[in-house]
């Protein structure tokens, strides 16, 4: 017969062998899992509402969230790709027709003055006759073609990954909605943490992750207003598309609006617009550039309730460690380490704290909240505790 020792030996191997295997199941959906909790978290309040409007009705209620979720994603992207799609045909067609009526001369005549310098040069190195010009394009096209093939390729891989994750993520947004109070529970109830302070984390991980979505959808629309306005000072052609792309571009921490701002920049140069381009790309740098590090760590402070220096390092340090989830996963860590700081000073540590106990960072007075005046102790204990 096994001791008692033993046993809890080998339980404990079994529960961290569960929790590997577990760990393997969920990592290709781990993105869109997590991605999922997050919104959970910011629309439960919302599902709440409309599950008493709908009288209970909660599948109804989560299935118009996920719906209105898919709109958003969709509808934007939708625009934009159909205007792309308007203008590259209408440019098509102007290229079709002018060739036909005017060859490739009057082609180049039409273009602005730098790109029909380099125009006219091309032609003058590449072959005039019409064999010898048809031998040179067979040459790159099998030369270029694999790396073409490469690119689509790739391209089609990343865009199936994505709308994989967004799938799962909708399907794991639908059951956190539905289901989520029971899967709280369950996890307080098994938790070997003290009655409600597995609770404290939750609501901890649900305020920050909330505060960083609502501060990086409303930086990304900040950035794309001053885009527009830099767009409308210049005058560049078709400036709501390119304010919508800035938009996007601004929720890709790793492109961000400004590039959209430099990109435009170089279409005026190329355009015969110096001056213009000029303007654009300090405007893209100085303005759109920095709104994103001083107005995203400003907002999400406010939903954080920590230091603005705490919030722009650890931003920038999950991006930096994780990625474009980095910009989550960065302050939901450093607020799970302060959540457990909070609970172990409260709960755990020294029952009559001195002026010298060194304090966990907050917005207040610098960074730091102060202890509690010992007459008040007793309502910082957990609610299982009795004095």
């Amino acid at each position: 017969m096994a001791s008692e020792q033993t046993a809890r030996r080998v339980f404990t191997g079994l529960i961290l062998l569960s929790l590997f295997l577990l760990a393997l199941v969920i990592k290709p959906f781990a993105k869109g899992i997590f991605l999922a909790a997050v919104l959970a978290g910011v629309f439960y309040g919302l599902h709440v509402r409309l599950t008493r409007k709908l009288r209970g009705r909660k599948n109804i209620s989560a299935g118009l969230i996920c719906t209105a979720v898919i709109l958003a994603l969709l509808l934007p992207l939708g625009g934009l790709t159909a205007f792309v799609v308007a203008e590259v045909s209408s440019g098509a067609q102007f290229v079709t027709k002018t060739v036909q009526q005017e060859g490739v001369e009057g082609l180049v005549q039409k273009l602005p003055g730098p790109v029909r310098k380099g125009a006219e040069s091309l032609m003058q190195r590449m072959p005039l006759e019409e064999q010898q010009l048809d031998q040179t394009i067979q040459e790159q096209v099998s030369t270029q073609g694999g790396t073409a093939a490469r690119a689509v390729t790739g391209a089609v891989a990343a865009t199936g990954s994505i709308a994989f994750q967004t799938t799962m993520m909708l399907i794991a947004l639908f059951f956190f909605l539905t289901d989520g109070r029971e899967l709280v529970h369950w996890i307080e109830s098994v938790s070997p943490l003290r009655r409600g302070e597995t609770l404290e984390i939750m609501r901890e991980f649900r305020s920050v992750s909330g505060a960083v979505l609502l501060s990086s959808v409303v930086t990304a629309g900040v950035q794309a207003f001053a885009a527009l306005v830099g767009f409308l000072i210049v005058q560049v052609p078709a400036p709501l598309f390119f304010g919508g792309v800035a938009f996007f571009m601004a929720l890709i921490p790793a492109v961000g609006a400004a590039i959209v701002v430099l990109v435009a920049a170089a279409l005026m140069f190329f355009s015969g617009h110096p001056w213009a381009a000029l303007f654009l790309a300090v405007w893209g740098t100085v303005v759109v550039g920095l709104v994103d590090n001083i107005v995203k760590p400003l907002l999400a402070k406010r939903g954080m309730h920590q230091h603005g220096a705490i919030v722009f390092f650890s931003l920038l340090g999950g991006l930096a460690a994780f990625g474009t989830v980095g910009l989550l996963l960065g302050p939901l860590i450093v607020a799970f380490f302060l959540a457990l700081v909070r609970i172990h000073e409260r709960d755990y540590g020294r029952n009559h704290p001195t002026p010298a106990s060194p304090p966990t960072p907050g917005p207040q007075d610098g960074g730091a909240h102060t202890a509690r005046a010992p007459e008040r102790e007793g309502a910082l204990t957990s609610p299982g505790e009795s004095h």
